[in-house]
């Protein structure tokens, strides 16, 4: 039985039949959420081009200076749109929580961002949609540097700072196969979505990596999806110089406890013998190694091989030890979509549905 509330739309539903039953069982049902500060001037053209397997679309205005929203609710005639306002700025991850709330309330399967800058081309949405649909993967994100062509032709700066926040997004987050961890183009399914804690999400540009690290302590399937930036007239609000250091702090803090609830909370393996090993050993020789050279320094002393090799012993001991611990990890990265595993008969949790801001 379809329990979507009549006053909801959800086109590519509507006429899909069980083979056994006489009854209509719904299809899959595609939400956008479209945060927005900013891009009065680029959202008209952004929603205009989101297609019809769309069946709600979520305009968040985040305290807009512009009025984006206001200027949505006169100007845009499309009835998928519903429009919510915050009363205080909250950064791009508080108006997808928001977003991903209204979403859930409102019973979709997929919930897909799409920034409104027109920086996203919003035709991809079927493709980001369809492997969580066909069960292969729990959320998707769009990938900017698999075309060797068009990766030649970004910025110097903007390669090494990917590369750099990528390497720091695979430690913390443990999906070693994903690249591109600032890109928003982002689907999500509702099944996993309801387990995360959305309160506890970050707020401003972190958001898209720290969803990484929360959908890392579900073990959910993240799978990317190769496509191409839109550049126009838009202004980028993230400069990879101003966030590299709140990212890396960031980065830090979710990587051990990554680490933690991995390997010492949620399980017990040889790798967590390997990293605490490895680790102990590592700093021994490490401390030793450093108060015996101040120590000959100040003496005038050349240290003793004895003295030499306990200081090198242990620190080679430990880098192998911690490489293996990053093997093991590295081989254990999710590969197997959860959502198809939950009970689809089973209600959402009701704790993580938040309440949103009423669309005024």
């Amino acid at each position: 039985m379809n329990t979507t509330p009549s006053a909801l739309r959800w086109p590519c539903g509507s006429a899909v039949h069980d083979a056994g039953s006489a009854a209509p069982v719904r299809g899959p049902r595609i939400a956008v959420v479209v945060p927005c500060f900013r891009v009065r001037r680029h959202v008209l053209g952004v929603l205009a081009r989101i297609g019809p397997e769309v069946g709600r679309i979520y305009v968040v205005d985040d305290a807009c200076p512009d009025g984006t929203g206001r200027y949505v609710e006169t100007a845009s005639a499309d009835p998928r749109v519903r429009v919510l306002f915050h009363r205080a700025n909250q950064g791009v991850g508080g108006a997808m929580v928001t977003g991903y709330a209204a979403a859930l309330a409102d019973g979709a399967d997929v919930v897909v961002k799409v920034d409104g800058d027109g920086q996203m081309d919003p035709s991809l949405v079927p493709a980001l949609a369809a492997p969580i649909l066909d069960g292969r993967a729990d959320y998707t994100k769009g990938n900017r540097f698999f075309d060797i062509e068009h990766v030649r032709a970004m910025p110097s700066a903007r390669l090494v700072g990917n590369a750099v926040l990528s390497f720091m997004s695979k430690l913390s987050s443990g999906y070693w196969t994903v690249f591109d961890p600032t890109n928003g183009f982002t689907a999500v399914s509702v099944r996993v979505l309801a387990l995360l804690p959305l309160e506890k999400l970050s707020k401003r540009f972190f958001f898209e990596s720290d969803m990484l690290f929360r959908l890392g302590t579900l073990r959910a399937c993240v799978l990317d999806v190769p496509m191409r930036a839109v550049y126009g007239d838009e202004t980028s609000q993230l400069r990879i110089g101003r966030v590299l250091v709140p990212f890396l702090a960031g980065h830090v803090v979710n990587t051990a406890k990554r680490i933690f609830y991995s390997y010492f909370l949620r399980d017990f393996s040889l790798a967590s013998v390997q990293f605490l090993v490895g680790a102990a050993l590592l700093l021994f020789g490490t401390v030793f190694g450093l108060e015996a050279w101040i120590a000959s320094a100040t003496s005038g002393v050349t240290a003793s091989t004895g003295t030499v090799m306990l200081a090198a012993l242990p620190v080679i001991l430990g880098v192998q030890l911690l490489l293996s611990f990053l093997a093991f990890d590295i081989a254990a990265a999710p590969s197997r979509a959860i959502h198809t595993l939950l009970n689809r008969g089973e209600a959402l949790p009701a704790a993580r549905v938040l309440p949103v801001y009423a669309d005024t």
